[in-house]
């Protein structure tokens, strides 16, 4: 994958949301790793946040998921979003 087709928006969308959600928003990390057919961004948050960014039965998690993918759009490019304990 190169630079020209690198998820930056997504990247940029998955931090703010995740920072304004958690409790302690230094704690919140984007890591973007290349993969095969699609980048996958890897979002780490502090001890104890990750059930603020999962949500109950998972529609949290399922809605940053959707806003990341259509950043991702915008950057021409399609993208993976796991929540990494």
């Amino acid at each position: 994958m190169s630079d020209a087709a690198a998820p930056t928006h997504a990247s940029a969308v998955l931090e703010h949301i995740a920072k304004s959600l958690v409790d302690e928003p230094d704690g919140v990390r984007v890591e973007v790793v290349d993969g095969d057919h699609r980048a996958q961004l890897n979002l780490y948050v502090a001890d104890g946040d990750m059930g603020r960014i999962i949500g109950k039965r998972g529609r949290m998690a399922s809605a940053i998921r959707t806003v990341t993918r259509a950043a991702a759009a915008r950057d021409g490019v399609e993208i993976d979003v796991e929540f990494v304990d």
